[in-house]
């Protein structure tokens, strides 16, 4: 298979390994993006900490939580640019969707474009007028609703709603403490972008190829070395990752001691409420993650307009 320059350039920009050893990771793996991931990663040359596959796109989410705290959602509306995302009506706009969200049954963005609004349009034709007013394609992306059978939820928004988080909590009441604590709880899941509650949620499958990658890195580094010492490395890399993953596992971002994990602080205030709670999940939009922008080439089109 023929590696072109575009697809080297999108291995480099989602590993930050450098741009021949992304050819050379493509080349091995006959252009399959995922296996040249994992080979970069085998062989050492991934920088974890470059992320550039989260490319945002503009919009806004939005949480609504009931006043008794048991039913919450969280929805997120794109448009094309991040002006209209600060528009009034825009915002108005995205609320009357999560109002309806809230209020329905639909079980996806397609169901809820089809569910009818108080005056007797549909949330599809609603989606239409706003188009037509607003002068920006608009789409509801997706939405997700939580619902505390015993305990409560609650919910945080940043920067505005480029990020909202809605955290379940368990217990037989919302004290003054535990309300706090979940605050806290939204917080860090907002910061640290969690991608499980706990453990138990952590697939079989993802754990086994994670086992496999992790060897394969320790054998290249240490080729020599018994798999007793091997195993031990891999079982120590994997509960490093798992503890940024996990949100109950990653260290609690206000811990005093910087070692507190957010299991344990759950705990400690729990404890000190003299009461039991549990976070038992959790929903986290951010806008536009996952979605590439259009990248603007101004000159070409200044040129295409001149030449029109």
């Amino acid at each position: 298979m023929a590696i072109t320059a575009a697809m080297v350039k999108e291995l480099r920009e989602k590993s930050g390994a450098g741009m021949m050893d992304c050819k050379k990771a493509l080349t091995a793996c006959e252009g399959n993006m995922e296996k040249a991931i994992d080979f970069l990663r085998e062989n050492g040359k991934m920088k974890a900490a470059k992320k550039a596959d989260r490319i945002a796109a503009e919009g806004l989410c939005m949480a609504l939580v009931s006043e008794d705290g048991k039913k919450a959602v969280a929805v997120e509306v794109n448009s094309e640019t991040d002006f209209v995302a600060k528009n009034e009506k825009f915002q108005a706009f995205v609320k009357a969707i999560a109002e309806q969200v809230m209020s329905t049954d639909a079980a996806d963005v397609d169901a809820l474009l089809a569910t009818t609004l108080a005056d007797g349009k549909t949330v599809s034709e609603f989606v239409t007028e706003h188009v037509a007013t607003i002068g920006e394609n608009l789409k509801i992306r997706r939405f997700a609703r939580v619902n505390a059978e015993n305990g409560f939820i609650t919910s945080y928004t940043h920067m505005g709603g480029k990020i909202v988080v809605l955290v379940e909590i368990e217990a037989d009441e919302c004290t003054p403490e535990l309300a706090e604590m979940a605050k806290n709880v939204a917080m860090q899941a907002a910061a640290m972008r969690p991608e499980y509650c706990t453990r138990a949620e952590v697939s079989a499958e993802y754990l086994e190829k994670e086992k496999e990658v992790l060897f394969a890195a320790a054998k290249n580094e240490k080729p020599n070395a018994p798999d007793k010492v091997i195993n031990g490395i891999v079982n120590g890399r994997l509960n490093k990752e798992l503890s940024e993953v996990v949100l109950m596992d990653q260290v609690y971002v206000k811990a005093e001691d910087g070692k507190q994990s957010v299991q344990k602080y759950v705990d400690s205030v729990a404890k000190a409420a003299g009461t039991k709670a549990q976070v038992k999940s959790f929903v986290r939009f951010e806008t536009g993650e996952g979605i590439e922008k259009k990248q603007e080439d101004f000159a070409a089109e200044v040129a295409a307009q001149v030449k029109g």
